[in-house]
């Protein structure tokens, strides 16, 4: 008798896959806040930098790559994007990248290193933040200040 491994697979992960975590890709700033337990306390902890790889699709597997520099010295970081020690990641900024992994990056140094700002895909998620919080993309800030005060 066969059995499909792959319907058998995916309704395993199912169940922890994770739909409340913002959609990046490769070259974007991201911040993620981590828990981190030490003894009987927790905190979160920021770790804010480059996204240079994205490994096993979208599935429960899936973990990011994240490098940033600190006190001169690169620093990388592997996340399992459903782990529940994820407490949430905030794109800082959208960077704009023609490869999928980005290892390069590590041998680069200073501006080399920097990748040039998505404008196209930073304006969606602005103008996409502006329908949330109901403004409307047209009003100046004299017509707002205005309304305000009325």
């Amino acid at each position: 008798m066969k059995y499909n491994k792959g319907a058998i697979l995916r309704s395993i992960e199912q169940p922890s896959i994770r739909d409340d975590l913002p959609t990046f890709d490769t070259g974007d700033t991201v911040r993620v806040d981590y828990k981190v337990v030490e003894g009987n306390r927790s905190r979160i902890q920021a770790f804010e930098g480059v996204v240079i790889a994205r490994k096993n699709g979208r599935g429960a597997r899936s973990t990011v790559t994240v490098r940033k520099v600190s006190f001169g010295e690169g620093v990388e970081r592997v996340f399992p994007l459903s782990s529940p020690l994820i407490d949430k990641i905030e794109i800082v900024r959208r960077g704009r990248s023609r490869r999928a992994k980005l290892y390069y990056l590590r041998e680069r140094r200073g501006r080399a290193a920097r990748l040039k700002v998505d404008v196209r895909r930073q304006e969606e998620d602005r103008a996409a933040a502006r329908a949330a919080r109901g403004d409307s993309p047209r009003k100046s800030k004299s017509k707002k200040r205005r309304e305000k005060s009325a």
